[in-house]
């Protein structure tokens, strides 16, 4: 184990042998909380209980709590969604998003290709937690119920992710690959299951499951990145609770997109 392995897992055993001792039944149902959302996958590895607990899962660790009352009172998680699993109202404004997008593809990513620049990756965000942030495209500053993110991806030649988590399962992911090729070399995998773009665009999921997603072409990679309530029998209480979480994950989203280039 390397010094910067031993420091990583040092500054995660030290703050919980101090809270085990101080807090003990509130420390061992936190890790319980961890253990039981981490559960959620379908093949639990040593690699995959050493990101999530000591690397970049640890966000998703700290929010269990907050996610598992978030499954109680949504819909039964799918994890992985076809656009018929979703009710009327969702579906529409998701189907209405997908169309702008379309319509508009061809400016839209040129836009983005002047930005890249050679650059690795890129985000542009037209909406982020519901806060309207790119008046590039007028139809996606509209007040939408279900829809609280809005933005494209795109990933350079030949780069792809690591193998990481979401943070909050308040939304449903929604990608759409703008820019689909015949090639395996192309794909999102989630939960150790691999999804091509060319057998189908469209593709929605948990993103609190552990995924990456792989670009091994010699072409550019646009894909559709929108954020959807999960549907719920209380989308009031999810939209308060939007707000709030527009208010704490706008001033901190450099740790998310610390890798990207933002684009404007």
């Amino acid at each position: 184990m390397s010094k910067k392995q031993i420091s990583r897992l040092l500054r995660i055993i030290v703050p919980l042998a101090v809270l085990l001792y101080f807090i003990p039944i509130f420390t061992v149902v936190f890790i319980a909380m961890g253990v039981l959302d981490l559960s959620r996958h379908s093949k639990i590895t040593p690699a995959l209980a050493k990101k999530y607990f000591t690397g970049n899962g640890l966000l998703t660790w700290a929010l269990s709590p907050v996610n598992l009352c978030l499954d109680l009172i949504s819909h039964r998680n799918k994890y992985v969604y076809k656009l018929d699993d979703f009710p009327d109202t969702h579906k529409q404004e998701i189907q209405d998003i997908l169309t702008i997008f379309d319509e508009g593809k061809e400016e839209i990513i040129s836009n983005i290709r002047a930005q890249l620049d050679g650059k690795s990756r890129g985000m542009l965000f037209y909406k982020w937690y519901g806060k309207n942030t790119n008046t590039a495209v007028p139809a996606f500053n509209k007040e939408y119920k279900y829809i609280k993110t809005i933005g494209i991806s795109v990933f350079n030649k030949k780069k792809s992710t690591s193998l990481h988590f979401g943070p909050l399962r308040l939304t449903l992911r929604v990608l759409y690959n703008l820019t689909p090729i015949k090639s395996d070399n192309i794909f999102i995998e989630v939960d150790g299951k691999k999804h091509f773009w060319h057998d189908d665009p469209l593709f929605i999921f948990d993103d609190t499951l552990q995924h990456q997603s792989i670009n091994e072409e010699d072409h550019e990679r646009y894909c559709v990145f929108v954020d959807v309530l999960r549907p719920s029998y209380f989308t009031g209480f999810q939209n308060v609770f939007m707000k709030v979480m527009q208010v704490v994950f706008l001033k901190i989203n450099g740790i998310f997109y610390k890798n990207w280039a933002v684009l404007k």
